[in-house]
């Protein structure tokens, strides 16, 4: 009878893969928007390329390698689509609602792996979301570079989405062969 109560009282394997993938989603885009609020508060705009009208210097973090550049995009990825929140804030909607059909297909049996890509994408989106419906532009700060080469400024949100691409990647080319536990596979 104890055994029995132990495993009913157990957490199904969809439910571990869900639990890990909204804490991941709840990891990231709390971090997002703290930071974000954060730079928003405490520092100007910035240039990140050369000095512009209006803005302040970017402050480094390690020396010229990574600064806080404060910006704000209303495009994008990379900037592209400025001005076009509305839209971005839609296509942003049909991403999640695709991230959370795709999730629930995978959650049992699926690789740990894509459960937390799925999550850290989640987050991602959501953070970037957020900032378009609450401001209708994105805060970037994060600039990293030498000199004038320097990559776009993005925020945790970007990151977190650049790491789910990377998840994705391993997954499509490791295939079965990564991260599934004893619980998803009993002939483990």
């Amino acid at each position: 009878m104890a055994a029995m109560v132990e495993v009913a009282a157990r957490p199904t394997s969809a439910r571990r893969h869900w639990a890990v993938f909204g804490a991941v989603a709840a990891v990231i885009l709390a971090g997002d928007q703290i930071s974000k609020r954060w730079v928003d508060a405490n520092f100007g705009l910035a240039w990140t390329r050369a000095p512009g009208p209006g803005l302040g210097a970017p402050t480094p973090i390690a020396g010229d390698l990574v600064r806080i550049a404060k910006s704000y995009n209303d495009g994008g990825i990379f900037g592209l689509f400025g001005s076009s929140a509305p839209i971005l804030a839609v296509a942003s909607l049909a991403v999640i609602a695709f991230i959370l059909w795709y999730q629930a297909r995978t959650a049992v049996g699926g690789p740990w792996l894509l459960t937390v890509t799925l999550g850290l994408l989640l987050g991602g989106a959501l953070g970037n979301l957020a900032d378009r419906l609450r401001l209708g532009y994105v805060i970037d700060f994060v600039d990293v570079g030498v000199g004038s080469l320097r990559f776009y400024t993005f925020n945790v949100a970007d990151s977190a989405i650049s790491l789910a691409i990377v998840g994705l990647a391993l997954v499509a080319l490791l295939g079965d062969r990564v991260g599934r536990s004893a619980v998803d596979d009993p002939g483990a």
